[in-house]
């Protein structure tokens, strides 16, 4: 497989980020990392526990359908990080007066399995919950627990129970770092007095600074006598997923020219974003649909005719935007989704591959 040939072995830029984050997990802080997909939210926090040594637990919760999903990809998580036979040996001790089982073979990876009822699943949801605290207080190190998508609990969390008991937690916990991963902070978030760390779109300095060595090593360089590297940078505009993407497709295109030096022109950098997008048109077609034909007129308009002043009456009137509070509520929605920056980053759309394909389509 090729498929990760282009994948990044070290962190790319976020050097400031990463110094912030290592050092609220040193002091068992908790906190919110904000960011577009792929801005390097997961990444940044592998490489933190990294930096400072802890322990990660990590919780999917857009992959949680009821509370017991949510309970098999904690215990998941937790025997990845604790899995060690010593480790594994003192979870069961913790958990001997549970209605668990243990399951360990050398053929397979370690299990708690469990068939239980709803009152019973609340239960050992507090029991999991206490056993990263017990574990870094026995091994005396740090354990952060990640939670990606953390707010997703609530469509099936209808009373909020989970949720406000995972809230306490993050605040009571001494030995145990929580880590929210989202797009935008709401405003409970800040309630917590989680610290927050933003991504912004990476600079052309730090995607350059990966890009070329990287390509370097693959046989390929730009040719700096031609607009190539300007053009690639345009069209990525500091999004590392969709610079990895494109940079493999044209690694793919010169590869079956049979050429010994790639090195890559204009042409090549056009015509593989075309086909980059092509291949994402039926995703980027179906949340087109999904969105509320005001959250698309202001994507289109963003996408065609870029502005750090969308609430402009000029630019309103140009592109028949709904006015006031309307304008300002379809933005914020498509912040909330991380299709667009806020007004910190200058409304930008944060999906460059989507800018594209919305300019294509429109032309």
């Amino acid at each position: 497989m090729i498929n990760n040939l282009f994948l990044p072995q070290q962190l790319v830029g976020r050097q400031k980020e990463l110094h912030q984050i290592s050092q609220i997990l040193l002091a068992d802080g908790d906190l919110l990392i904000a960011g577009v997909a792929g801005s390097g939210r997961r990444t940044l926090v592998k490489w933190s526990a990294k930096k400072s040594g802890a322990r990660v637990i990590t919780v999917d919760c857009l992959r949680a359908t009821d509370g017991d999903r949510f309970l098999k990809l904690l215990a998941e998580s937790l025997l990845s990080a604790f899995d060690r036979p010593k480790e594994l040996l003192k979870l069961q001790q913790l958990l001997k007066d549970q209605p668990v089982a243990f399951e360990v073979s050398e053929q397979s990876k370690p299990r708690i399995i469990w068939k239980l009822s709803s009152t019973s699943i609340w239960s050992l949801f507090q029991n999991l919950l206490s056993l990263p605290q017990q574990m870094a207080e026995w091994l005396d190190c740090r354990v952060a627990i990640v939670l990606h998508n953390f707010t997703h609990i609530r469509s099936w969390d209808r009373k909020g129970e989970w949720e406000e008991y995972l809230r306490r937690e993050i605040q009571l916990q001494s030995r145990v770092s929580y880590v929210l991963i989202a797009t935008v902070p709401e405003p409970w978030m800040y309630k917590l007095k989680l610290d927050v760390v933003e991504l912004p779109p990476l600079t052309n300095l730090e995607l350059c600074e990966w890009l070329e060595p990287t390509i370097k090593e693959k046989g390929l360089k730009f040719d700096h006598h031609t607009t190539a590297l300007k053009l690639f940078t345009e069209y990525i505009q500091g999004n590392l997923s969709d610079a990895i993407a494109l940079t493999r497709r044209i690694w793919l295109d010169l590869l079956t020219q049979g050429n010994q030096e790639f090195l890559i022109q204009p042409d090549h950098v056009h015509r593989n974003m075309l086909a980059l997008i092509e291949d994402l048109a039926p995703t980027f077609e179906s949340l087109i649909m999904l969105l509320p034909p005001s959250q698309v007129r202001v994507l289109e308009s963003l996408a065609i005719d870029p502005t750090v002043s969308p609430h402009s009456r000029e630019y309103i009137q140009k592109h028949q935007l709904s006015k006031g509070g309307s304008l300002q509520g379809a933005l914020d929605s498509l912040e909330q989704k991380g299709l667009v920056y806020g007004a910190k980053y200058g409304y930008q759309i944060a999906l460059p591959s989507l800018q594209f394909w919305l300019k294509q389509r429109l032309a």
